[in-house]
């Protein structure tokens, strides 16, 4: 007999399992990554870019005990596992950070007496993340569980090594000014000679040339008038 099946697995088959009850439909959303803009004298325009990532929706539930609709085994190496112990396999994956191997095939069945499902006629195979997956307790069920899960199609990539060779600073030297100083100075409310020479000369310890330049004693320091004209070098 051969029907369809949904097979999630973990790390090259160490782990694996066939989902034991088929979902009653499977969502797959491939979309585009196009975007529109508004060209003046031309209107809006649509630049179509690469698609995005296929995400898949699976929804069913991990029965409590063999029902007819379930489609795997009771015993055998593909016996049908407790609610949990599936729970638990895919929050597992999860942690691992890595992706999983989802597989949707026809399979053939090789009798009653034959436990194993052999994939056939390959429909999708392809790596992919767990975006998210919840689940709940039935209601008024012995134990099954509803579980959505939601996958997204995983591109591996390898990050190639990029050697970063740390160059030195250079900094220009600062430009003189070509700004002449002033040759005279008026003296203003709460000026000394000290900040007029740091002002104007650059360094306020000039203050003695100024001083001199203008016959100016010791003194007379700090008894400089407001509005008196100093020569400058």
């Amino acid at each position: 007999m051969e029907e369809y099946g949904f097979f999630l697995s973990f790390n090259e088959l160490e782990d694996l399992f066939r989902l034991p009850v088929n979902p009653e439909t499977l969502e797959i959303k491939e979309s585009g990554d196009s975007k529109s803009y508004t060209i003046v004298d031309l209107g809006e325009i649509n630049a179509i870019a690469y698609p995005k990532l296929t995400e898949i929706t699976i929804e069913s539930i991990f029965p409590a005990q063999h029902y007819p609709f379930v489609l795997v085994r009771s015993e055998g190496p593909n016996r049908l596992l407790r609610p949990f112990e599936y729970v638990e396999m895919i929050q597992k994956w999860m942690k691992s950070r890595r992706p999983i191997r989802f597989v949707l095939s026809g399979v053939s069945l090789k009798g009653e007496q034959d436990n194993s499902a052999v994939p056939n006629d390959l429909a999708l195979n392809m790596a992919m993340s767990i975006e998210s997956f919840t689940w709940k307790l039935s209601a008024g069920t012995s134990g099954d569980i509803e579980y959505s899960l939601s996958l997204k199609k995983y591109v591996f990539y390898q990050a190639s090594p990029v050697k970063i060779v740390k160059g030195e600073a250079k900094t220009e030297p600062k430009r003189a000014s070509d700004k002449a100083a002033p040759k005279t100075y008026t003296m203003k409310a709460g000026d000394s000679l000290w900040s007029i020479a740091k002002k104007i000369l650059g360094d306020g310890q000039k203050y003695k040339v100024i001083q001199k330049l203008n016959g100016i004693k010791d003194s007379e320091l700090k008894k400089l008038p407001i509005g008196k004209v100093l020569k400058l070098p």
